[in-house]
């Protein structure tokens, strides 16, 4: 062997065998939307200048990571998003109500000495020192109580322990300890309350939760006047139960939150949903894996087989680099992961087609020589779609976010993966086939000596696709006519999460027509509610903001109407933050199309450049008015389908224009009409083959993949067959138009 294999052999073994070593040993972190549980995203709200930092969002980071902990929840995720916003994740957790009721509240602890009730207006005994600043709230029995300002905060106590004490009778209390100061604080206040003569509402201490009196205890006859109660320990006692103390002793042991924060996201996946989701997809992976294996190996022979291994290899280095980078595989992201299979079986067939070619055009041909001429020149082609798939991954990561983030992570380390065993893996493993002596003599074998039969018949008929080139763009114009009038007559179904609100989907026992459902509903004081029925007995609920309450009573209503009924998911959207993610979408939007010419003009003339994003701007408007006409939700996860076809159609059209530019660069007497209808020719096995690969995934997602990812799949084929035709029919005859007149 030369070296050049041999260092290429020995980087493809070090990558298979460090990937082995890391999938044994670091496993992937699930996101919630496979495992079940519920994802909080909470803002800070600074009511002071100086609340209005960082800082204060680390704090409350801190406080909130306490709470959790006590919490019990196995393996949480609290992060940070930006400067303001936390996110917190708690796998398993099913009930989110309670989960919010602890983290959201301020608990701001303090002890106050009552004053007395708010009836009584008698001045405090000389004893007392009087303090300007009073309260009145009420306490546990409802009765109004004047209390002086705050004697001790929170920050005083030393810690506060849920305890039961059967043979006292005092059942489940809190006992709360003092440290420092606050030995002596606590001795003051209740020294204070002693003055008091014993059953004068005046002998009481209140120890007030978010200005709320959880209890008023009476100052024990025992302690004298001035003295208090020493040893830094009092008890809070009250009507609690087990959860009630524990919660109570939770939120004092937390401290007292620095600012508050308000809940602008919340999402809930029950486990049987996210089961079923990570099951589906896994099945679907399977299929189309096994589809498109068999779909190389029959074209490609035994360069299929080989290029069916890099396969396996690159599954096993994609999912390797996300356990070593930490990363979080969400449903999306398993799409991506999927997906980015597509991207592997277009960088072989790249390789696979141009070795074709450098076969057929020898005049003693060996298939070792022809597949080195492949590698060279398929490489620019593959770096060049490549990039452009990295830069849809990138704004994903950067612009969007929660699980369309992940898309965006697992795209990219899934077509950086693709490069590798394409590049490196396929390209070892065929150098040291067609070495062999057994293929050396059978030629035939390897699946590039011979041209093909799609580009022989295509060779033999040499149509002139480009002759008329006006009549494409018509076509294409038609097409953008049709699916603008359906954004214009049919509008946009905006999904909750670019428009705010709640939406909440159940598994019935039994089908329900979504009119019942409506009716039900509207009579239940939900008019707003729209319902939608997918699958055979699941229920999809969207409405405007809902408190819990409201939330319980719509549950409340489809278990009357279906007799049982599980939760499959709820998902809730403050409207600022949708008006937020509505507007980053549409900058994901004009980014992506502004990047993308931005690349193409820096690689090819910009009059090449630009038929790409006019192509580009074609796909995007059809894509959208399709989901339009169909009534689909354009959500999140819409916007993941949307850049990663923009994605695909700058690989085709970056494919194609590549082979332009290598043609004229050859020939610069031919006409460009007659190159493009060249190197469209040339490239349209590639185009068919790789378009093939592609769509027995995204057909295995689209029907395997479950309710989850099925409008996921069913966009990117849509844009698949898009972006196909576009890049040879709207594109091409745009550059053929704007040559001739420039």
């Amino acid at each position: 062997m030369q070296r050049s294999p041999r260092i290429r052999a020995l980087i493809a073994l070090t990558a298979v065998a460090l990937s082995l070593y890391i999938a044994f040993t670091v496993p992937v972190r699930l996101g919630l939307d496979l495992r079940g549980g519920t994802q909080f995203v909470l803002e800070t709200r600074p009511t002071t200048a100086d609340d209005a930092d960082s800082e204060a969002t680390e704090r409350t980071l801190e406080v909130l990571r306490g709470r959790v902990d006590a919490l019990g929840v196995t393996e949480p995720t609290l992060t940070r998003s930006g400067t303001d916003r936390i996110v917190v994740e708690l796998p398993g957790v099913q009930d989110p109500r309670k989960a919010a009721d602890v983290l959201g509240r301020t608990a701001q602890l303090t002890f106050h000495h009552v004053l007395g009730t708010a009836a009584d207006t008698a001045t405090p005994p000389e004893s007392l020192p009087e303090r300007p600043h009073q309260l009145v709230l009420a306490d546990e029995s409802g009765q109004a109580l004047r209390l002086q300002a705050a004697s001790l905060t929170g920050k005083a106590v030393d810690k506060a322990t849920a305890r039961f004490d059967q043979q006292g009778g005092a059942g489940w209390h809190v006992t709360v300890d003092f440290e420092g100061p606050g030995k002596e604080g606590w001795a003051r206040l209740t020294g204070e309350a002693a003055c008091r003569p014993d059953g004068d509402p005046a002998r009481r201490v209140a120890i007030v939760l978010d200005d709320k009196i959880i209890s008023s205890p009476q100052v024990d006859p025992s302690v004298a006047c001035g003295s208090g109660i020493s040893g830094g320990s009092t008890q809070i006692t009250g009507t609690f139960d087990d959860s009630e103390a524990r919660e109570l002793a939770l939120l004092i042991n937390g401290g007292a939150l620095p600012v508050p924060v308000e809940t602008i996201e919340q999402r809930t996946v029950g486990p049987t949903l996210g089961a079923e989701a990570l099951t589906a997809s896994a099945w679907a992976a399977a299929v189309g894996t096994a589809l498109t294996s068999l779909f190389m190996i029959v074209v490609y022979r035994l360069m299929g087989v080989l290029a069916v291994v890099a396969l396996a290899c690159y599954g096993l280095i994609a999912y390797a680099a996300l356990a070593a980078l930490g990363a979080t595989l969400t449903l999306p992201g398993l799409a991506g992961f999927v997906l980015a299979i597509g991207m592997a079986v277009d960088a072989n067939v790249l390789v696979f087609e141009r070795a074709r070619e450098e076969y057929a055009a020898r005049s003693r041909p060996t298939p070792r020589a022809s597949l080195s001429a492949g590698f060279r020149g398929a490489f620019s082609a593959i770096a060049d779609s490549n990039v452009t798939t990295l830069i849809a991954a990138g704004l994903l990561f950067f612009l969007a976010s929660g699980p369309v983030r992940g898309f965006g992570v697992t795209l990219g380390i899934g077509v950086l993966a693709s490069m590798v065993s394409a590049l490196v893996i396929t390209r070892a493993l065929a150098e040291y086939a067609v070495a062999r002596h057994g293929v050396r003599r059978r030629p035939r074998l390897t699946g590039i000596a011979h041209i093909g039969a799609v580009r022989d018949r295509l060779t033999r008929a040499d149509p002139r696709l480009m002759r008329h080139p006006r009549r494409w763009l018509a076509v294409s114009a038609a097409a953008l006519v049709l699916a603008g009038s359906g954004i214009a007559l049919r509008g946009l179904d905006f999904g909750v999460e670019f428009t705010g609100g709640r939406l909440v989907e159940y598994a019935t026992d039994t089908p329900v027509d979504a009119d019942r459902a409506r009716t039900a509903l509207a009579d239940a004081g939900f008019p707003r509610a729209v319902v939608q029925t997918s699958g055979e007995n699941q229920l999809t609920f969207r409405t405007p903001h809902l408190t819990d309450a409201e939330a319980a009573s719509l549950t409340a209503t489809v278990n009357a109407l279906t007799g049982k009924a599980d939760l499959l998911r709820d998902e809730t959207i403050g409207p600022s933050l949708g008006k937020e993610l509505r507007q980053g979408a549409l900058i994901a939007l004009t980014v992506a199309l502004v990047a993308q010419l931005c690349y193409l003009a820096a690689r090819f003339r910009w009059l090449l450049g630009t038929s790409a994003v006019a192509a580009l701007a074609h796909d995007v408007v059809i894509l959208v008015g399709v989901f339009a006409w169909l009534g689909k939700p354009i959500d999140g996860v819409f916007l993941a389908a949307l850049l990663t076809v923009i994605g695909y159609s700058v690989n085709d059209s970056v494919v194609l224009f590549d082979r332009i530019r290598e043609l004229a660069r050859r020939d610069r007497e031919t006409p460009f009409a007659r190159v493009a209808d060249r190197a469209l020719l040339q490239t349209l096995p590639r185009t068919v083959n790789t378009g093939m690969g592609a769509a027995f995934i995204l057909t295995a997602l689209a029907v395997l993949g479950g309710e989850t990812l099925t409008d996921f799949a069913l966009a990117l084929l849509i844009g698949l067959a898009v972006g196909t035709y576009s890049s040879m029919f709207t594109a091409t005859p745009l550059a053929v138009e704007l040559h001739g007149r420039a």
